[in-house]
């Protein structure tokens, strides 16, 4: 049995467990902060298996890190499992159909991501066990991808200081090694103070926060038209301060997502959002209170290790499908507007696009390319790559072309396919890592291509370094 079928093997041998522990979390559906059970039972599995499981790291309630081993290298492999608001959803249905309405969802697959991470994990334990091979996995449990950044909290706090290299993937359409940037994001919330009055008899008196707030949006979308072209800036209303009319509003909040390609521009462009709030204040006559809640770097690829995950997924086997596999992804796929499915073609070119419109899901590997690609939104696991040399793949779980959060999405997040690339991933994972540690080598030549990528950048995180992460008290719904 050669090197990539014994990895392989001892994925498939607990592919049950897998499923089960993924069937659970998308069952349990926690969003960002609050992924108790989620992370509990994904502990009681390291444990089960060997690892040593430290609860709680960086005051993180649902973060934990399960490690195996002992010595140099140190392997760390990245994993998620929150859900998202208001994405309830029956599995395998074909039609618009949540189980609570306004209810969380597994619509990024975060379900699928934390347990092909987590075979991957146990596959490099058991070969080390078997080879009687030094070297350390660490399984990164990474609380609140979305919107909450929990591996900004991790790197902040020097939780990778002593790991060589890092690993992960996510669900998507396509199997691919991700050599891909992305943008750097701060996430604030403005808060705005003014003064109650009556709306019709004594109007003079009061001072709007709600006022403040439109004022600042629209100041914001003004700003629009003089920023960089990667740039993006998304807002919520998340307060506004009251459903009276009558009753000028005391208070208001908004939320702001602020999107540039590097951390000194996005830093930047939150100082003109700062100031677009400030005015709003002038203007109304109220104050307002702003803090960073969030943040990430952008995405640092490793070409390195890029190139042996993807050498590997080309060894590996394929994903098997069955006719009712094929028959389910039919009828996700029939489900999506024309403009979604005009969009998924470009990504494939028009050939393979006709191709897919009747037997979509994607069992070939995509070639990896010469250039990083741009993602336009953000991933924490840009603070891990700004530490650590870090390579990604994504593996086809869902139907082609189906947009990221949505229903159908997590309609699919039980299906038997959507298992398969799972397991697919955590064998790239394995096989990369366990590539590494027998050849150190590659760790060095990984470690010079990020110091050459940074070229004399260092990091520091862009969250104040006072902030803590939520309680699972004080932890709020955020759509994203």
């Amino acid at each position: 049995m050669n090197f990539t079928d014994k990895i392989a093997y001892l994925v498939d041998e607990k592919s049950e467990l897998y499923k089960q522990v993924s069937d659970k979390i998308w069952e349990f559906a926690e969003i960002r902060f609050e992924e108790m059970n989620s992370a509990n039972l994904l502990c009681e599995t390291l444990t089960s298996e060997g690892f040593n499981v430290e609860r709680g790291v960086a005051n993180l309630e649902t973060g934990f890190i399960g490690t195996f081993g002992s010595g140099k290298p140190v392997i760390a492999i990245l994993g998620e499992y929150d859900a998202l608001a208001g994405l309830s959803q029956r599995a395998d249905s074909l039609e618009y159909d949540p189980i609570t309405p306004n209810g969380n969802g597994h619509g990024c697959g975060h379900n699928l991501l934390g347990v092909g991470a987590l075979a991957g994990a146990i596959a490099v334990k058991d070969y080390l066990k078997e080879n009687n091979l030094s070297g350390t996995v660490k399984y990164f449990g990474c609380p609140a991808e979305e919107s909450g950044y929990g591996k900004t909290f991790l790197a902040r706090d020097g939780y990778f200081k002593d790991v060589d290299i890092a690993l992960s993937w996510h669900p998507g359409t396509v199997n691919i090694v991700l050599h891909a940037r992305a943008n750097a994001v701060i996430n604030a919330t403005f808060k705005f103070k003014g003064r109650s009055s009556h709306a019709a008899a004594s109007p003079h008196l009061g001072r709007s926060a709600l006022d403040a707030v439109e004022l600042m949006n629209v100041g914001v979308n003004y700003l629009r038209e003089h920023i960089v072209d990667e740039a993006r800036i998304h807002y919520a209303v998340t307060n506004t301060g009251g459903i009276a009319p009558n009753v000028v509003q005391a208070e208001a909040e908004v939320t702001y997502l602020i999107r540039a390609p590097k951390p000194n521009q996005v830093k930047d462009l939150y100082n003109r959002v700062l100031n677009c709030a400030k005015g709003a204040a002038i203007m109304t006559e109220t104050t307002v209170e702003e803090q960073i809640v969030g943040s990430c770097h952008n995405l640092i690829p490793n070409k390195t290790l890029e190139e042996v995950m993807y050498q590997h997924m080309q060894d590996l086997s394929k994903v098997k499908l069955t006719e009712e596999d094929i028959h389910f992804a039919q009828k996700i796929y029939d489900t999506l507007s024309e403009e979604e499915k005009h969009v998924a073609a470009l990504q494939v070119g028009k050939e393979v696009a006709q191709q897919l419109d009747k037997r979509p899901i994607i069992d070939f590997i995509a070639p990896l390319p010469e250039e990083p690609f741009f993602m336009g939104g953000s991933t924490d696991v840009a603070d891990v790559s700004w530490n650590v040399p870090t390579a990604q793949c994504s593996t086809a779980t869902w139907a082609f072309g189906t947009p990221f959060h949505t229903w159908q999405v997590v309609a699919q997040g039980k299906s038997a396919y959507a298992h398969q690339a799972t397991l697919l991933a955590g064998k790239a994972i394995a096989c990369t890592a366990i590539s590494t540690l027998e050849n150190p080598t590659l760790i060095e030549k990984a470690k010079e291509e990020l110091k050459q990528r940074l070229d004399g950048e260092t990091y520091e995180a862009l969250i104040p370094k006072d902030l803590v992460p939520p309680k699972l008290t004080e932890a709020i719904p955020v759509r994203v």
